[in-house]
């Protein structure tokens, strides 16, 4: 009876001393947590739409570690990891008992260690907490410091924070790294033999870097794949088939793509580490390449930048802002897609568009390109010679000036300014000037971002897309008014279509237009499909003149090689919109035959000048703006023939103003039978009566 008393008392008390000992584990784990918050000092990372790596930086002490998780690399790599590494990790609580006692006889055997008993686990407390010396005393801590992680974290969390801390050699941390590094590719589809590799490096990643001891990587790869617990993940016959692949010899690159998009991504956000942009990686690869080869052909000192952008959505999916980020001699660190330059003629399909929405020319309507004086203002053609009579199609494919600067006269220089603000573009204007003639030909600064803003109007059908600045601004189509008429826009798109590409550059069923500025400083080419729209400049970023340097000789050439190495399929021009049809000369009106002004500055026909004629609507036309729904939508008028300016009125009610255009918009009051008329500055009439349903 006293036995089991003393056996009884005993049990009690060592119960007691457990639960103090608990308690005393309990207290010192809160008061003494491990280091997790260490874990969180990894690369900053800017990524493209698809989430996939565009450029990663080094950590502030020079590591290259990138987040890594277990969805992130290939399934078979984690099972062979576990069975080389830690073969009961999912089983025990951060220490291995069974390897602890397995090592520890060996070691008394043996005299010296002969195999580890570090656990996944205890890896992971040694990389969040490295210390210098292996004494017994840091072999505890390391023991204690599993415990308490495995009571903190899944086993998942445990395996996310190995892959993305286990050293690999020099400043490499982390399989992705690594896998990167070595294999040029993330770690989601590795070989038996690259994932064998990863396993091995770790364990002295010093002593095994492949690209500077090749014969200790093959050994110790080779010791990972005879272990029998990897064999048997990684299937029969598949070790010994993976022991003859050659191990890569020297260490790759990081990507380093999109370097001033991914500089501006840090610079808003410095605080976040991934950065997700509207890039796509293959694009951006492909238009790098193309800048690369092109610099070497462009001579020193030459910059180059590219944007190309996604007309319907305002996506820019393609951006580089210098031929070498890291070259001095050609500035590479500035970014030249968003520096204001002249954009020599590349200005001038909108003063085209603007003059095809009013009525004043057909694309064959006949132009003078001869020398003209505009009040003091004599624009002259590129090579200095003058083709006489041309239609306006041809006068925009061979980017005249004369007839360029006739029609800038005709539509005004204010107003193409304004329809630039639909875009949300505003060119700068040089210090104290109004608008100019001289902007249609380059005499205004613009930034290549936004002349493709400006051109994503003329592949999505007159309306502008928002392009953002492919970090943090939101892409998207402008709400408002179009930039342009979509019959408009298909004449000026018909006619760039047509224009002979480079030699030796292949026809891919685009819109193109070129401009040169003055002095030979830049050269620009900007083209689009019915999708995508790319803009190309080359020039010196001290903007001093380059002798030879041409739109069409220049950039062009790069533009078409770059749609080509873009990746992206050509999308079809948009289809006509209904009343777009080229009009042959013989068939045109009087008035749109030939484009004059009188010394007045009106517009006139050659010949007797016709009296105006309402084409729009037609007399008796039923047409529904809907009246019965009671919120009636406007009504475009046109005519043709007549002296400008115009008066309008509707049942006898004038039009607030006169106007020199040969289109005017009417807001009904109500539905019903109106009369329309216009008169022009000699007081000829014409008059339709038209229902309003």
């Amino acid at each position: 009876m006293r036995l089991w008393r003393k056996f009884a008392i005993g049990s009690a008390a060592g119960i007691i001393l457990a639960g103090g000992a608990l308690l005393a584990l309990d207290a010192a784990d809160k008061a003494f947590p491990p280091p997790l918050d260490k874990a969180d000092m990894l690369s900053p990372e800017v990524l493209d739409a698809d989430g996939q790596l565009l450029r990663a930086f080094a950590t502030a002490e020079g590591r290259w570690r990138l987040k890594t998780g277990v969805a992130d690399v290939d399934p078979q790599f984690l099972r062979m990891l576990v069975a080389y590494e830690d073969q009961r990790f999912y089983d025990h609580g951060g220490v291995d008992v069974w390897a602890l006692g397995r090592a520890s006889l060996q070691f008394v055997r043996n005299g010296r260690i002969v195999s580890g008993a570090s656990t996944l686990s205890m890896q992971v407390a040694r990389l969040i907490e490295p210390r210098a010396e292996r004494s017994f005393s840091a072999k505890l801590l390391q023991l204690a410091r599993a415990v308490q992680i495995e009571r903190r974290l899944s086993k998942q969390e445990i395996l996310d924070l190995y892959l993305t801390h286990a050293p690999y050699g020099g400043n490499l941390e982390g399989v992705r790294a690594a896998s990167l590094a070595y294999f040029g590719k993330e770690p989601r589809r590795l070989t038996v033999a690259e994932a064998a590799l990863l396993v091995a490096l770790p364990q002295l990643p010093e002593r095994r870097r492949p690209d500077r001891n090749l014969q200790a990587a093959q050994e110790a790869r080779k010791r990972v794949l005879e272990r029998a617990a990897v064999a048997e993940a990684v299937g029969d016959g598949e070790a010994e088939r993976a022991e003859a692949v050659a191990i890569p010899m020297r260490r790759m690159q990081l990507p380093a793509l999109a370097a001033h998009v991914a500089e501006a991504a840090l610079r808003k956000q410095p605080d976040v580490l991934k950065h997700q942009t509207t890039l796509k990686k293959p694009v951006q690869q492909g238009l790098e390449a193309v800048a690369r080869a092109a610099a070497m052909k462009l001579g020193p000192k030459l910059s180059l930048a590219m944007v190309m952008a996604d007309a319907q959505t305002g996506a820019i999916v393609g951006e580089v802002g210098s031929a070498d980020y890291f070259d001095a001699s050609r500035s590479g660190w500035i970014d030249m897609t968003r520096v204001n330059r002249s954009p020599g003629s590349t200005l001038k399909p909108f003063i085209y568009g603007l003059a095809f929405e009013q009525g004043l020319v057909s694309q064959e309507t006949i132009i003078e390109d001869r020398p003209a004086d505009f009040f003091g203002y004599r624009p002259r053609n590129f090579d200095m010679s003058y083709q006489g009579d041309v239609t306006v199609r041809e006068a925009l494919q061979l980017s005249l000036n004369v007839p360029a600067v006739k029609l800038l006269d005709a539509v005004g220089p204010s107003r193409l300014l304004v329809r630039f603000r639909r875009a949300e573009v505003r060119p700068a204007l040089p210090p104290n000037e109004t608008p100019g003639l001289a902007i249609g030909l380059g005499g205004v600064g613009i930034t290549l971002k936004d002349l493709v803003q400006l051109y994503t109007a003329l592949a999505n059908r007159g309306q502008p897309a928002r392009l953002g600045d492919g970090i943090t601004g939101t892409p998207g189509k402008l709400d408002g008014e179009p930039l342009l008429e979509p019959v408009a826009v298909w004449n000026v798109a018909d006619i760039l279509s047509g224009v002979i590409p480079p030699a030796g550059a292949p026809q891919r069923g685009i819109a193109y237009k070129t401009g040169t500025s003055y002095g030979y400083r830049d050269a620009w080419s900007v083209g689009y499909d019915g999708r995508y729209v790319l803009g190309v400049w080359v020039g010196r970023p001290d903007n001093s003149a380059v002798p030879g340097l041409t739109g069409y000789g220049t950039a062009a050439p790069i533009l078409f090689e770059a749609f080509a190495k873009s990746g992206i399929a050509t999308t079809p021009l948009p289809r006509p919109p209904a009343g777009a049809v080229r009009i042959a000369q013989s068939e045109l009106p009087i008035s749109q035959r030939r484009f004059a002004l009188n010394a007045s500055g009106l517009l006139v026909a050659s010949g007797r000048e016709p009296a105006p004629q309402i084409v729009y609507p037609p007399e008796g036309a039923h047409i529904d703006l809907g009246a019965k729904g009671g919120d009636l939508s406007p009504l475009m008028l046109k005519l043709q023939g007549g002296r400008a300016p115009f008066r309008w009125l509707a049942n006898g009610k004038p039009l607030p103003d006169l106007s020199r255009r040969r289109t005017q918009q009417w807001q009904p009051d109500g539905g019903g039978y109106s009369k329309l008329t216009v008169i022009d500055s000699a007081g000829r009439a014409a008059s339709v009566g038209v229902f309003i349903d």
